[in-house]
């Protein structure tokens, strides 16, 4: 069955001859890239580099990208400018998508390039995604959804291919930990992408810094939630995020969730 997602996969890519493909370095554009590849389709990947874009992120495109052989293009995008975005609805991806898929299909359109892909796969359409509508808006291709593949079928695929990225956390933009209704801010972005940057530096992986102005909001795995309380580690956590700009430190006892931010859309959406 997997194997015949795989071909089912090249075969889609072989129909659409060339392509710009939204860039963000991690497992699963990645692995459309190399699909990409392997079909031999003339690709674009562009990645785009904002206030939102964790600095990390970048760094691993580009190395990526030159590892691969990829031909790559780096843009900038400014959702901070929009205040349909700023506001933080719970809309809020659709107009950062907005953006960017308006770039991608510009580029498209003057470079001749037939199609604009992203990576989204087959799970991204069991959670809330209003990104999705912008995909949709622009006639964006998602051909991980066509082929039907999974998040965790992309990483058997990505380790089997060799791809440094199979075991990659997933990274959303910064303002993903920012409560909905609550103004994005630079300050509060650059708050968020520091606290989690020192983290990682401890040894933490998946985690996220939920930014609830003065207070921080820690999610870790549950595994790993011990680790965070030892005395002598949990004072330096405490110290570090203080001197960042946050005055309460806290631990959210359920570990870490992706989508944790939605749980307050009136149990309509979960994740």
């Amino acid at each position: 069955m997997r194997d015949n997602k795989l071909a089912n996969l090249i075969q889609i890519l072989k129909d659409i001859q060339s392509a710009v493909l939204a860039y963000s370095g991690g497992v699963d554009s990645t692995f459309l890239f190399k699909a990409l590849q392997l079909s031999e389709i003339r690709t674009l990947a562009v990645t785009t580099v904002s206030e939102i874009t964790p600095y990390n992120d970048l760094l691993t495109a580009k190395g990526v990208a030159e590892e691969l052989g990829m031909q790559h293009r780096i843009i900038k995008t400014y959702e901070l400018l929009r205040e349909e975005f700023v506001r933080n609805s719970p809309d809020r991806c659709f107009f950062c998508k907005d953006e960017l898929f308006k770039k991608l299909v510009d580029i498209a359109l003057s470079e001749k390039y037939i199609f604009v892909l992203d990576g989204s796969n087959i799970d991204d359409t069991m959670d809330y995604r209003p990104g999705r509508k912008a995909a949709m808006k622009y006639n964006i291709r998602s051909p991980l959804i066509e082929a039907g593949i999974s998040k965790r079928e992309i990483r058997e695929f990505s380790k089997h291919l060799g791809l440094s990225t199979w075991d990659k956390p997933s990274s959303p933009c910064l303002s993903s930990r920012i409560p909905y209704g609550r103004r994005i801010t630079k300050e509060a972005l650059t708050r968020v992408e520091k606290a989690e940057d020192f983290l990682r530096s401890l040894g933490f992986h998946e985690i996220r810094v939920r930014d609830h102005g003065s207070i921080a909001r820690i999610e870790v795995e549950e595994d790993k939630i011990g680790l965070l309380l030892i005395p002598e580690k949990r004072k330096i956590i405490s110290e570090k995020l203080k001197s960042i700009g946050y005055q309460f430190i806290s631990l959210d006892l359920d570990g870490y969730k992706s989508g944790s931010m939605n749980r307050v859309l009136n149990g309509s959406h979960s994740g």
